[in-house]
């Protein structure tokens, strides 16, 4: 099969675009893939002479340099000159199979090779003159749209750029603000969803604030054939995108991209910046910092300044600008407020302060005593099965220890069994509990109060004793050995009773 030319991706993005548009193509068809075929091949010296004089005179004054762009969750430094210049900004396309979650790959269409693409700082009234090359390897023709520019399509007409081509056009940044650009080749939340997303700062002529640190981080959601951890390489799930169903939702392309290593860091008493940015092909960011509150946001990335604000909605293809002092070291938590995205699909990253402590602003726990008034119950009276008669066989105790874990575990230690990432230790593939199953029973009857250690991993909580006869627990413990990939085993009413005379200890 013969290799499909520019020529042919240009009419058949172009085609698909008046589709998506739901509009008709005008009589001359081809003007506009020639036009951007030309671009394509031109210099950039060439496409200064197709601007309008004025633009011309002006370049012609303008020194000339070459953009700083960093990858998230970096920023380029500040501006520091105080007069218009013209900008060269090399962006290349790269289509390349990349980590998304542990043992979990995605074919990634990229700006730089990562996602978000590269972070862009320019100032009010610069000339950016933008170069896209589409690396030979792709399989797709790309381009750049960017929010900042003002012009038909914010350049992805001009920039549409073909495997192994370079496409080069210019805009003048005339709005300070924090600007989404993106792909946008039909169809175009693939392009998008596959992670073709960045920021451009425009700084206005006068400057930002100092700060001491400033953080590049951008959202976006994910659609894949196999569920939220399914090991292997996943490939893009067009159903699901278009009934807005993602299976990940994460900061910076990945779970886990600003956690341990990667975390963001800051000292006590300095001021933090947030570049903050949803590329998201269809949902809006709640976004919040657990433990701070925003000194001040640039709401949607532009001039107006809101303060003391616990919580910024970002519209998908928005930004905000979110500054705040911190006061007490610790790690505080970046989410999606709408919560189940951070816990459950990948929408956390932690921001880390060393420092010393300042009890007049926190205090830490002070005192734990046990609270029992006149009257409370002494253990959690959850919802219990039916009295049943003792199981025959394995098969029917997992049954019905199934039944008793639905009703009184899984809010808690979740369906699958995984637990909830700092606050409740996960049952699937416990080396935890495949280390002692009677332990296990004693928790269930007693309780266990203090810290733990389950699959390498500290979590420090309450486990109430629950309020269920030998034989339920038994039935659970049993379920829970021979689910969630577990090694097996098996209870019995007798065993449980001979487990509950001995406390478990941490």
């Amino acid at each position: 099969m013969n290799k499909p030319t520019a020529k042919t991706f240009q009419l058949t993005a172009l085609a698909l675009t008046l589709l998506f548009a739901g509009c008709a193509p005008k009589s001359q068809s081809d003007a506009a893939p020639a036009k951007a075929q030309a671009t394509a091949s031109a210099s950039s010296t060439a496409t200064t002479t197709t601007s309008s004089e004025s633009t011309i005179t002006d370049d012609a004054n303008l020194p000339v340099i070459d953009a700083v762009i960093t990858h998230a969750p970096q920023v380029p430094p500040p501006i520091d000159r105080n007069h218009p210049a013209k900008v060269v900004v090399k962006m290349e396309t790269v289509e390349k199979v990349m980590r998304l979650a542990d043992g979990v790959d995605y074919q990634f269409w990229t700006f730089g090779g990562q996602v978000p693409g590269q972070m862009i700082r320019v100032r009010e009234g610069d000339t950016i003159e933008v170069q896209l090359s589409n690396h030979p390897t792709s399989k797709m023709p790309h381009n750049v749209d960017f929010h900042a520019a003002t012009g038909p399509g914010g350049g992805a007409e001009a920039s549409f750029t073909a495997p192994g081509h370079t496409s080069t056009f210019s805009f003048k940044a005339l709005q300070p603000g924090l600007y989404v650009y993106h792909c946008a080749v039909a169809p175009v939340g693939m392009h998008i969803a596959n992670g073709m997303y960045g920021l451009i700062l425009v700084e206005p002529k006068e400057g930002l604030p100092k700060v001491d640190k400033e953080y590049y981080v951008m959202q976006g959601d994910f659609y894949t054939k196999g569920k939220y951890g399914q090991q292997g390489l996943q490939p893009f799930d067009m159903d699901k995108a278009i009934d807005e169903r993602p299976d990940y939702v994460v900061f910076n392309g990945s779970v886990g991209s600003l956690t341990g290593e990667n975390a963001l860091t800051a000292k006590v008493g300095e001021n933090v910046r947030l570049f903050v940015g949803n590329g998201s092909p269809n949902k809006v960011s709640s976004f919040h910092v657990i433990g701070e509150i925003f000194d001040k946001v640039k709401f949607e990335g532009g001039k107006a300044v809101n303060e003391n604000i616990q919580t910024t909605l970002i519209p998908a293809g928005g930004a905000a600008i979110t500054e705040f002092k911190v006061d007490v070291p610790g790690n505080y938590v970046l989410v999606d407020h709408s919560i189940f995205r951070a816990f459950n699909k990948g929408a956390l990253g932690i921001l880390k302060v060393e420092g010393e402590e300042n009890p007049s602003i926190y205090s830490h726990k002070q005192k734990d005593t046990v609270y029992l008034p006149e009257g409370a119950p002494q253990a959690i009276d959850n919802a219990k099965a039916p009295e049943t008669k003792t199981p025959t066989d394995l098969k029917e105790q997992v049954a019905a220890g199934k039944a008793t874990y639905d009703a009184n575990c899984a809010a808690c230690h979740q369906p699958d069994g995984k637990g909830v990432p700092n606050a409740f230790p996960p049952l699937a593939s416990s080396d935890f509990l495949n280390a002692n199953h009677k332990r296990a029973a004693s928790i269930v009857a007693n309780g266990l109060s203090g810290k733990i250690t389950v699959n390498g991993s500290s979590y420090d909580s309450v486990m109430p004793s629950v309020s269920l006869n030998d034989q339920q627990i038994a039935n659970v413990v049993t379920y829970v050995l021979n689910s969630f990939g577990n090694k097996g085993g098996q209870l019995t009413a007798e065993d449980v009773a001979e487990a509950k005379k001995t406390k478990p200890t941490p």
